[in-house]
């Protein structure tokens, strides 16, 4: 589709601000200077429904994931020394928790909680890339028993096993 112009992010808005307003889709075509069934892709492409980034509400933070006044927390509770247990009672989180996220975040000694908020963001981005696709050798691995007529059960039994 090599006629297609790249739309820019304000004109999605722009459309999506008009559809929410009731008007029909010639005259966004004309307001926005594309043509209908540009327009109409855009709307067809997301469902019908505006994406959560064009309906101007910020994507909810679940409750289960550490906020940045827990990270702070956490970071002030190793400088002072304190346990991982200690910490997590004082923050109302499981131990697990707390341990996991210093643990993933630089240790004891490396927590820092700006750094630690940030790689969170990074790891929570969506789309992320498949497993099969980020490693070469599992890949191999995976296609060779395919090509010797494993079923899929069979080749994630045996990778669970030799490769825990």
């Amino acid at each position: 589709m090599s006629g297609r112009r790249w739309m820019r992010s304000r004109v999605k808005a722009e459309i999506w601000r008009r559809v929410a307003a009731g008007e029909p889709t010639r005259e966004i075509a004309a307001a926005i200077g594309y043509s209908v069934r540009t327009v109409e892709e855009v709307i067809w492409r997301a469902g019908g429904i505006a994406p959560r980034a064009f309906r101007g509400a910020p994507r909810p933070r679940s409750p289960l994931r550490l906020r940045p006044s827990e990270r702070e927390e956490i970071s002030r509770g190793l400088g002072a020394g304190l346990s991982l247990r200690e910490i997590a009672a004082g923050l109302g989180r499981a131990p697990s928790t707390v341990s996991r996220e210093v643990t993933r975040n630089g240790g004891r000694a490396g927590y820092r909680a700006v750094r630690a908020g940030t790689a969170a963001r990074t790891r929570a981005r969506r789309p992320k890339a498949a497993k099969l696709a980020r490693n070469a050798r599992l890949r191999a691995e995976v296609e060779r028993l395919l090509e010797r007529r494993w079923s899929p059960q069979q080749i994630a039994h045996r990778l669970a096993v030799e490769h825990p």
